[in-house]
């Protein structure tokens, strides 16, 4: 039978047709944005397994994308953040190094999240500034933060939690899953580690094993620099000479005095004896039983050890320190996919999960970052989104941290400002690489002099080469063959052999920096403000 509908119930009918088919939409996306802090690329076992395993964040790149040549704008951790919150480099955020402002009426990414109408909240470690915009809820450690029952500013005041940071920030992000977030908006939820951040403190259930392990030393890890300018042969931060006994190394206070060993800083001694009195009696009790057999066993040895025993000793410290505190970050990693499983919510989540920076585990003899050498400049980057992106699938694009705003954005539905200056990388998440343009990236590091002592500089980078320019009180270039030399032991910019490389490079540095906006104006502008 023929059913014939009156123009009244057509337009009722159509109406329902269309709220049907908005019902029947998918929602927009959820974003997990993960990030721990100093966290090397080749301390991920879906990079590189040969000085841990990370199943859980592993998984994250077995469920999606593993990006190789994901890189920072600015190797230091308060700018790097910035740089992701705004998709700018650092010379318009005004956030250049860890001392100078962020310039506060710079519009960020969850702000525009928020307007849209997304739930957001961020727990862990922000680095700058006490009361992020756009979130609406959050828990944040003042500063670098502590390892041990730390403090957190909030929306309501600070708060002092008992525990071990990594999982305490863990705890506070799984509540807000379970209990306060809205099941009826889209969420944006940052989840933000200090871990595996200076000076490097493991649980306890972390250091009573990683203290025991031994693990390989890197090839670099007695350089000496020759083939390569002032700039490496002058930073300070070597694991003999400039990491801190006591700070750093866990050696007893007092054993330094013991052995006449003379502290690394100032501050060497003191770094150390700060943790031992935010510890709690039982925390201060588990340690000592580790840690103090270690001091002994040193105050032994050391009277006969030679300086490449010393370093070799210093490095096994770091890596047994450094490698337990991601052990615990790779643990709540996992119970938070778990959790999104369990909920229903992993198939319209996407996770992402990166470091401010790279990190140096030893080669060239380093610790810390700020280089634009790639364990510094390089950056781990992984990312899930069912459906859209290819489990087990990898990238080597030239892709920055100042591309996440954008592409977030994109994700979401939400118009990113024209002043933003990074490219969504949808189409790499898409495996279209043909609609990837990009074939180079600029770098600028400015904290000079300070703490490391790292030259100034600025560069470029493509997937073959690296070129920079140290400046300030030298002029001096370096060129790096990416695929030939990949431990960049010897810097090619003189080579008549690579001229041609070095003259094309340059021009496109140049174009870079004009596009971009930076400029010799610029960089002399922020040398003058740095000396007031």
């Amino acid at each position: 039978m023929r059913i014939t509908l009156s123009l009244p119930l057509f337009a009722l009918a159509l109406t329902f047709a269309a709220c049907s088919e908005k019902v029947e939409q998918k929602p927009r996306p959820n974003i997990v944005f993960i990030m721990s802090d100093d966290h090397a690329y080749q301390a991920i076992s879906a990079y590189s397994d040969h000085l841990i395993q990370t199943p859980n964040i592993d998984r994250i790149a077995d469920e999606g994308m593993l990006f190789s040549n994901a890189c920072v704008t600015n190797s230091i951790c308060a700018p790097s953040r910035a740089t992701i919150l705004t998709g700018k480099h650092c010379h318009l955020h005004g956030k250049i190094d860890n001392r100078f402002p962020f310039d506060t009426t710079q519009v960020t990414f969850p702000q525009l999240f928020q307007a849209a109408g997304y739930q957001t909240a961020m727990f862990g470690k922000l680095h700058f500034g006490n009361n992020p915009k756009g979130i609406d809820e959050f828990k944040i450690l003042p500063g670098q933060g502590a390892y041990y029952n730390p403090d957190f500013h909030t929306n309501d005041g600070k708060i002092r939690i008992e525990g071990y940071t990594t999982d305490v920030i863990t705890d506070l992000t799984m509540d807000w899953m379970k209990n306060r977030r809205d099941s009826e908006k889209p969420f944006l939820l940052f989840y933000l580690h200090k871990a595996p951040h200076r000076e490097w403190l493991p649980a306890e259930r972390h250091y009573k094993e990683f203290t025991k392990k031994t693990f390989p030393e890197p090839p670099t890890l007695f350089d000496d620099y020759e083939g390569r300018g002032s700039a490496a042969k002058e930073a300070e931060m070597n694991i003999l000479l400039h990491q801190n006994w006591a700070g750093d190394s866990k050696l007893r206070p007092e054993v330094l005095d013991e052995l006449g060993i003379t502290p690394t800083s100032n501050w060497d001694k003191r770094a150390m004896q700060a943790k031992y009195n935010r510890f709690t009696e039982d925390q201060l009790a588990a340690w000592n039983a580790v840690y103090d057999p270690i001091s002994e066993d040193f105050k032994q040895r050391y009277p006969t050890m030679t300086e490449k025993e010393q370093m070799s000793w210093k490095y096994q410290r770091y890596m047994q320190d450094y490698l337990g505190c991601i052990a615990a970050v790779d643990e709540g990693v996992g119970t938070l996919l778990d959790y999104l499983d369990e909920a229903g919510l992993s198939e319209n989540t996407i996770v992402v999960y990166t470091s401010d920076q790279g990190f140096y585990l030893g080669e060239h003899g380093w610790f810390d970052k700020r280089f634009i050498y790639d364990e510094s400049f390089k950056t781990p980057l992984l990312v899930r989104w069912p459906g859209t992106v290819k489990p087990g699938s990898k990238n080597d694009q030239m892709v920055q941290n100042m591309d996440f705003a954008q592409t977030f954005l994109e994700i979401a539905g939400i118009e990113a400002p024209s002043d933003m200056q990074g490219e969504s990388i949808i189409p790499l998440l898409k495996g279209d690489i043909k609609a990837w343009d990009r074939d180079a990236v600029y770098y600028h590091y400015y904290e000079y002099p300070a703490v490391h002592m790292v030259k100034r500089h600025y560069g470029i980078v493509t997937r073959e080469y690296k070129l920079a320019h140290f400046y300030y009180d030298v002029d001096e270039w370096e060129l790096y063959d990416r695929l030939n030399d990949p431990m960049e032991m010897q810097n090619e910019y003189n080579n008549p052999e690579y001229a041609e490389v070095v003259a094309e490079l340059k021009e496109k540095l140049a174009d870079l920096r004009v596009k971009y906006g930076d400029s010799e104006e610029l960089d002399q502008k922020f040398i003058d403000l740095y000396k007031k």
